[in-house]
């Protein structure tokens, strides 16, 4: 059985998806850009803002589910230039503990919803 995982703390869908789905133990969240939750503004005013936004709104959905970043055992980092890796992955590595961090793969892409920087996307595990 699903559990619709929402909150009103990181930004709503816009588009027929949720933020985040449970099922049994597993989470499995939707990608998250920079859009402030409260005010819907996209915060792209540097890569290292930007990431820190899209891992705040990842906080809240994990939140949400009664998780946090010690649950996540995968991610997924999308990116629209592969020279901004080390300063997205510096914010990233922020939130984890090195020794317990998750499995992870960074892709670069051509182009990202609202023409965002970076989208992150996660699996958990209670």
């Amino acid at each position: 059985m699903k559990k619709i995982i929402f909150t009103d703390k990181a930004p709503a869908p816009i588009g027929p998806y949720n933020q985040a789905v449970l099922t049994g133990n597993m989470l499995y969240t939707s990608g998250q850009i920079a859009l402030h939750p409260e005010t819907g503004e996209l915060i792209t005013s540097d890569i290292e803002t930007e990431t820190k936004q899209v891992m705040e709104n990842m906080k809240a959905v994990l939140e949400a589910a009664g998780m946090g970043f010690d649950n996540v055992i995968k991610t997924t980092i999308f990116i629209s230039d592969m020279n901004d890796f080390a300063k997205i992955n510096g914010v990233y590595g922020a939130y984890f503990n090195e020794e317990t961090a998750p499995a992870r793969e960074t892709v670069q892409v051509a182009c990202l919803p609202k023409n965002v920087n970076v989208e992150i996307s996660m699996i958990a595990a209670l």
